[in-house]
């Protein structure tokens, strides 16, 4: 009864910051008015009107919609990295796949003024894809190379370790492209690796929904594989587990989660670290039945609240959102090492 309970705590939470997101901003537009653009098209009531529209409907709807979906994905790709280490301190970025990310963008806007004399960042929206599709092939790359090794190295100590390397690696290259770069494709790369829902929208956001509604319930596919791997290397291969396949499937769901998400949002960092701890403590279990569900709802409910922090009215725009996260992930981390040192 307790986790039901908490469950639907969980799901009515989501729904109350979902609706909060539409309503607050830094434009203040009445309940009644958001109420019936949500529920019929623009009227021909003056130009506030279509204002109120063209907020609710290009801006705020696609970042609580990006928020949900980025959230769940990274929190689940947490989960996943975790129990494949049994590390509570392992993440997302944790084999360099988001560094990987940040490798393609990086070589994408610090090149062009360089190379091509025109920087990224004044092409809009031709610029805005070009980034999005540099992230998804660094991504990839990274992690295509992280799955070879993974199939050929035993210990889950040396890959993590390999892929720590990679991301150092990733992060001195990008330290020489913004050396030999100029001062606005500079700034361009440092907003993008800030990390941002407010990027995702029009048919961007259709399809980073689909693809993240379609990657999620696949990563559940994984639960029984994620609870025999917390058993041990021995006890899982004797209960028939091939254990580099297992591995390999775990870190392929995780880097494809990333790599999409990174590619759309940039690099969020915390919530994928902090919310299995997080649904852990909620739901006090490590099965991985209750556990994926309920970090996937508690990564949906903790981007949401950073998001609507971000914005909240009173700020001039809007917050960075990897400020947000870390103000609430950095305790929950802290609080992980003192338990264990307890």
């Amino acid at each position: 009864m307790k986790r039901t309970a908490s469950f639907l705590f969980l799901i009515l939470l989501i729904l109350s910051l979902f609706i909060l997101n539409l309503l607050l901003g830094t434009v203040k537009i009445p309940v009644g008015e958001v109420i019936g653009i949500l529920f019929s098209p623009p009227t021909a009531g003056g130009d506030g009107a279509y204002i109120f529209h063209n907020i609710i409907w290009s801006s705020r709807v696609p970042q609580a919609l990006t928020a949900l979906m980025a959230g769940a994905g990274l929190a689940v790709s947490g989960l996943q990295m975790q129990t494949v280490f049994r590390n509570p301190l392992a993440g997302p970025s944790v084999l360099g796949i988001s560094n990987g990310a940040s490798l393609g963008v990086a070589l994408v806007v610090l090149m062009s003024g360089s190379l091509g004399g025109v920087a990224l960042s004044r092409l809009g929206y031709l610029g805005d894809v070009a980034m999005s599709l540099a992230a998804i092939v660094g991504a990839l790359a990274v992690m295509t190379l992280i799955v070879w090794v993974a199939r050929r190295v035993e210990s889950g100590v040396t890959l993590l370790i390999i892929g720590v390397m990679i991301g150092y690696l990733a992060n001195a290259i990008i330290g020489v492209l913004k050396f030999f770069s100029n001062e606005e494709d500079i700034k361009a790369y440092v907003v993008w690796g800030l990390g941002s829902f407010a990027r995702v929208s029009g048919d961007q956001m259709v399809l980073f929904v689909v693809l993240m509604a379609f990657l999620l319930p696949l990563s559940m596919l994984l639960v029984k594989t994620m609870n025999l791997l917390m058993l041990g290397d021995a006890y899982a291969r004797n209960l028939g587990l091939n254990i580099q396949r297992a591995r390999t499937l775990v870190i392929l769901s995780s880097g494809v989660l990333v790599a999409i998400i990174t590619a759309y949002c940039g690099p969020i960092m915390f919530i994928g670290l902090a919310v299995p701890h997080l649904a852990r403590a909620l739901f006090r279990t490590s099965d991985h039945r209750i556990l994926m569900p309920a970090t996937l709802l508690c990564g949906a409910a903790l981007a949401l609240l950073c998001n609507l922090i971000a914005r909240m009215p009173g700020f001039e725009g809007a917050l960075p959102v990897n400020s947000v996260t870390a103000l609430v992930g950095a305790p929950v981390i802290a609080a992980v090492l003192f338990r264990r040192k307890e």
